[in-house]
């Protein structure tokens, strides 16, 4: 199984040796999927860029890829978006593909770091409280990457930088942990494990 990940580019360098990781504990010898990344830089295409975009990796030779997953933030700094439902309904039209799976990050990647903020703590070297609702309830008025920006300079620590931090941030984590407290990644992985033949997530 060969899925092409149309993902932002920062969002690729911290976000996808991870999922392997995640992958190689729960997918049995020989159904591990070839994870093949398509970073961009900012967002991903909308609209019939995306439909080629899709359509090149479905029959890109010489291995096309069997799956196209896009990853986008919902928060995007625009109002292409008005939640994940419509972020999810306006990829696939645009994609025109049943082969094509969009999901979301809400409202930006940094959600599914808040459920490891004792370690945001330890690398920021400050207590600052977490936010006080669920991390995919953190919205546009001050999105994940906001609080985690704020802890990291409260520390003394300089300026969060996601390569680096949320890196550092996921380092040995199971991706489990957050996805039982974040339906969006949940059903990223999923996707993932199901088209690869493998157990998904309860």
């Amino acid at each position: 199984m060969k899925i092409v990940l149309l993902v932002e580019g920062k969002t690729e360098t911290v976000f996808l040796g991870s999922l392997r990781t995640f992958l190689v504990g729960r997918c049995p010898v020989g159904a591990m999927p070839k994870l093949d990344a398509w970073p961009y830089d900012g967002r991903i295409p909308k609209g019939d860029k995306l439909r080629r975009v899709v359509a090149d990796a479905l029959t890109k030779r010489p291995q096309p890829a069997d799956a196209v997953i896009a990853l986008t933030d919902v928060y995007t700094g625009t109002a292409d978006f008005s939640g994940a439902a419509d972020a999810k309904q306006k990829m696939q039209q645009w994609a025109g593909d049943l082969r094509f799976y969009p999901h979301v990050a809400l409202h930006d990647f940094e959600a599914w770091l808040l459920p490891f903020w004792p370690d945001i703590q330890r690398l920021a070297k400050h207590n600052k409280t977490a936010p006080s609702v669920h991390p995919e309830a953190v919205n546009h008025n001050k999105p994940p990457s906001k609080h985690i920006a704020e802890i990291f300079e409260a520390g003394g620590r300089g300026s969060y930088v996601k390569p680096r931090d949320a890196r550092r941030i996921l380092e040995g984590k199971d991706l489990a942990v957050a996805a039982n407290v974040c339906p969006e990644l949940k059903a990223l992985l999923n996707t993932v494990l199901v088209l690869s033949g493998c157990e998904r997530l309860p």
